[in-house]
């Protein structure tokens, strides 16, 4: 039921509750009354733990109760009485479901994880009452069999909501639909269980170092801040390098001493895995089992068939194809990656053979050799204000809208940043919530979302309240935070989404979601511009002189951009292969041992032994923790779509051209799903992709 239940499947949103722009505020419960704040949105300074729970309840009977009005309704099914009625009830749970999840995903507690682990049995039973109603499918099929003269996005929503209920097993005998029910609540639980484990395991893990030769090679806005991470735990004199990318990767990257690179390598790729409470082997096991069962209860021989019927690929064998075509130029590349790694290692006077601590280094290494491009020479002109601002630009640029930071709204968190979003009309698109940097009550990672989603009330627009939120290098006391090369392409790539987000123009809840594997399409193209030289010139500057960043570096890194392409695409792919390997399974053995799967899966392909797959089983929060199940090839995907996207652009000569971006707003970024995915691609291109912008754009042809 992803449309019409968004409590049960809260998408990722928001942080941690901030204490500005304070109302004046209303008595009892801020969810239970109309949002007086600018713009309607959450009133973070007044939500209360014990808000939470009284308004959940609240809303799922209240939501029950609109269902019971639609059965009981005496006058025939009609698409308003029954699926408009459908998709517009369940109002307070969804409002509260969204700051709730929203800031669990960014800023949680302990009390918030019980919460939610109380919550999961109660949402999942209601999620089913609702799917498994056999009187609400009565009437939803006979508006299906009868529709009458509906409009294009009417039909969308009768045949969307059709489906979900078919696919929600309300065609299911009564013995099935029991059995069914079961397995939604196990799924439920043991998702919720692998998110939870997985970020204990992030921030248990520590790298204290306290003797100052142990930090050579390391950059100094690294070593400021880990020495801010060991003062706030109190060891002031020492430094702490944690399991959060900001940490980790940039350690293993540069840090000389391999055994301390060894120690925090073998912490990362261990999460899970460790054998103590947290661990997620078995957790992993028995979600694949449920999962694998659902599907056969539902008439598939394997979860990655009923999960692709509602995606592009539409079928495992489409994904596998998809990525047996890049897997063998990239391990062709990785290959000749490794010789280099063996090289510089060779320079050193060393004979140990490479291991996965010491591709960064090396790789790194290597990479200043053939183009003499420290990336540490790059981050003082990615200061975040100024990529920020940079981010802004290339959206006024393409589409004539603006950003205007407000400082008069409630913060989800104090670290957050809010902004209006104008059309180039003037009128209000939306408001866009900025929460940059890492903690350890945040999950890692960066994520889009919102806290309201665009919808019509009364016949008009309702804005949405869209939120980014990103894990960046925090910078040490009183200095400026400069991000490397990755996290501004990643600000790109979230701030994608939100576009998405604020540009989407639909009537209804359940057409508002695209496919997972077209979901990447807005958020990739963005990237595309990231790196531009145009686009450098207006906002790489640097943070002390303000000069811009020279024409030379922008040609260092345009050459070596494709440089480590093997590396990145492999441990992707890896992974991507890895939860298409779990979910075609036909039978999960109540002895298997995921760990030994995953070798041997990946190990049959020929991954090299200094690649681990970018997210190993017992951390791989994508798809064990749902969202990206049977899809995490969706980048990939979205990939082809968006390297012959940006095509059209360049193909005019101009990468700013507005007629090209109006297109790509009318056909991509507006419409939802009311059209099919590849009808909405070819709309806007006017041709389906092909696969060699992709393979050129990663240096893998």
């Amino acid at each position: 039921m992803k449309h019409i239940l968004l409590a049960a499947c809260a998408v990722a949103i928001l942080s941690g509750c901030g204490s500005q722009g304070k109302q004046a505020a209303p008595t009892g419960n801020p969810f239970l009354s109309e949002y007086t704040t600018p713009f309607q949105v959450p009133p973070f300074d007044q939500i209360k733990m014990e808000h939470y729970k009284p308004a959940f309840l609240q809303g799922m009977e209240e939501q029950q109760k609109e269902i019971d009005a639609i059965v009981n309704n005496p006058e025939p099914a009609t698409f308003q009485n029954t699926i408009a009625a459908l998709d517009q009830s369940g109002t307070l749970l969804r409002k509260v479901s969204t700051v709730f999840y929203g800031l669990k995903s960014a800023n949680t507690n302990d009390e918030m994880d019980a919460l939610s682990r109380e919550l999961s049995p109660l949402q999942s039973k209601h999620s089913d009452d609702i799917a498994l109603n056999e009187k609400l499918f009565a009437r939803i099929k006979a508006v299906y069999e009868n529709p009458g003269n509906l409009d294009k996005e009417q039909k969308k929503l009768l045949e969307e909501t059709y489906k979900d209920f078919v696919r929600g097993g309300a065609n299911l005998d009564a013995e099935s639909q029991k059995k069914l029910r079961e397995l939604n609540s196990e799924i439920s639980m043991l998702q919720l269980t692998f998110g939870q484990n997985m970020q204990k395991e992030t921030n248990a893990f520590q790298l204290i170092v306290d003797k100052e030769e142990d930090l050579a090679g390391l950059p100094q806005n690294l070593i400021a801040s880990a020495a801010e991470t060991a003062k706030e735990a109190g060891m002031e004199g020492k430094w702490i390098f944690t399991l959060h990318n900001p940490s980790v990767m940039p350690f293993l990257q540069y840090a000389d001493n391999r055994d301390l690179r060894e120690k925090i390598f073998k912490g990362y790729i261990n999460r899970g895995n460790n054998g103590n409470e947290y661990d997620n082997k078995e957790v992993v096991r028995k979600l694949l089992k449920a999962r694998l069962e659902k599907a056969k209860l539902m008439g598939y021989e394997n979860y990655a068939s009923f999960a692709l019927e509602e995606r592009m690929a539409k079928t495992p064998d489409a994904v596998y194809k998809l990525l047996d075509q890049i897997w063998t130029p990239t391990l062709s590349k990785a290959k000749e990656e490794l010789a280099d790694i063996n090289a510089e290692i060779k320079k050193d006077g060393k004979t140990f053979t490479a291991e996965g601590w010491d591709w960064r280094y090396y790789a790194d290494r290597a990479k200043k050799a053939k183009f003499d491009l420290d990336e540490n020479q790059v981050r003082p002109y990615l200061k975040l204000e100024n990529v920020r601002n940079g981010v802004f630009y290339v959206a006024n640029k393409l589409y004539d809208i603006t950003f205007t930071q407000l400082d008069n709204l409630p913060l989800p968190h104090p670290d957050a940043q809010a902004f209006e979003c104008k059309d180039k009309d003037g009128s209000h698109l939306g408001v866009l919530y900025m929460d940059f940097f890492p903690r350890a009550s945040k999950k890692g990672g960066a994520w889009c979302g919102s806290y309201r989603s665009q919808t019509y009330k009364d016949g008009k627009k309702v804005a949405p309240v869209v939120t980014v939120v990103c894990n960046f290098t925090k910078p040490a006391a009183g200095q400026p935070a400069l991000l490397s090369a990755d996290e501004a392409n990643t600000l790109f790539h979230e701030f994608g989404h939100a576009l998405h987000n604020l540009f989407k123009d639909v009537h209804y809840y359940g057409v508002a979601s695209v496919p997972r594997d077209f979901v990447e399409l807005p958020s990739q193209i963005d990237e595309h511009w990231a790196f531009e030289p145009e686009v450098l010139n207006v906002y790489a500057k640097h943070y002390q002189t303000g000069e811009v960043i020279p024409a030379g570096l922008v040609e260092k890194m345009d050459k070596s951009g494709k440089y480590g392409q093997g590396f990145a695409t492999a441990e992707y792919l890896a992974a991507s292969l890895l939860d298409m390997d779990y979910h075609v399974l036909k039978e999960i053995p109540d002895d298997m041992d995921v760990m030994q799967f995953e070798t041997e899966t990946l190990g049959k392909r020929g991954l090299l032994k200094q690649i681990p797959s970018r997210y190993r089983t017992t951390y791989f929060n994508h798809t064990m923790g749902g969202g990206y199940t049977a899809g995490y090839y969706s980048y990939i995907w979205a990939e082809v779509l968006d390297c012959d996207a940006y095509e059209a652009y360049k193909e005019t000569g101009d990468i700013f051209n507005q007629e090209v971006a109006g297109k790509f707003r009318k056909y991509i970024l507006t419409p939802g799903c009311i059209d099919d995915a590849m009808d909405m691609y070819v709309n806007f291109r006017g041709k389906e992709p092909g696969i060699d912008p992709l393979l050129k754009n990663r240096g893998l042809k």
